[in-house]
């Protein structure tokens, strides 16, 4: 996962997608004042996944006007593997592409504002969003494994209740018991006992 990027981390490297060449220089120029590197400049986003492995910038802007569904699928396959804030300038104001484009992982969607003093903020506030979803990631993931493990001590209870003809109290003890003699923690022990379960049918 992506490590956090702080606003303030200069100079920060910059991947450019961005297929018109007056609008590209003008993006550059304005990254150049906010004490940005551009890692890469392309026109297309065809091989974005692969070019974001390669670089590893810090933050990915795309300049179009209108994201197309193969930008989109790009986006999202970056989002899933290798996650980081994303800004993009367009001009197309529909909302059912703004919430596409969100839904890939962009931070940020700028309709018609491409002016170079706004684009440090824009990029500040794409970073914000981009760190905060991160953490909310990481919080779901943690909440949802510790769900699973306590399922797992559950059925594993369940197991030994039933075959050995022990009391809930009896089942959890004994998993416990095993898991401070073995170094183990209690989900481990739990997913042996189930293995074998599985194992014996």
């Amino acid at each position: 996962m992506k490590t956090p990027v702080k606003p303030s981390e200069f100079p920060l490297r910059v991947l450019l997608v961005d297929e018109t060449f007056e609008r590209a220089a003008l993006l550059k120029h304005a990254l150049q004042e906010a004490g940005c590197r551009i890692a890469a400049h392309v026109s297309s986003s065809a091989d974005l996944p692969g070019l974001v492995a390669e670089i590893n910038p810090d933050l990915i802007i795309l300049d179009t006007e209108s994201p197309d569904r193969d930008t989109l699928e790009n986006l999202c396959v970056i989002k899933r593997d290798q996650p980081r804030p994303i800004v993009m300038f367009t001009h197309d104001n529909d909302s059912e592409k703004i919430r596409s484009a969100i839904r890939a992982g962009v931070s940020a969607y700028v309709v018609d504002g491409l002016k170079s003093e706004r684009l440090k903020p824009i990029m500040d506030v794409a970073i914000a969003r981009f760190n905060e979803f991160q953490t909310m990631r990481v919080e779901l993931e943690k909440a949802e494994s510790k769900l699973s493990e306590r399922k797992d001590v559950e059925r594993a209870k369940g197991v030994l209740m039933k075959q050995r003809g022990w009391s809930e109290d009896e089942a959890y003890q004994a998993l416990r018991k095993t898991a401070m003699d073995r170094g183990l923690r209690l989900s481990e022990v739990a997913a042996h006992v189930l293995s074998v379960a599985d194992l014996l049918g």
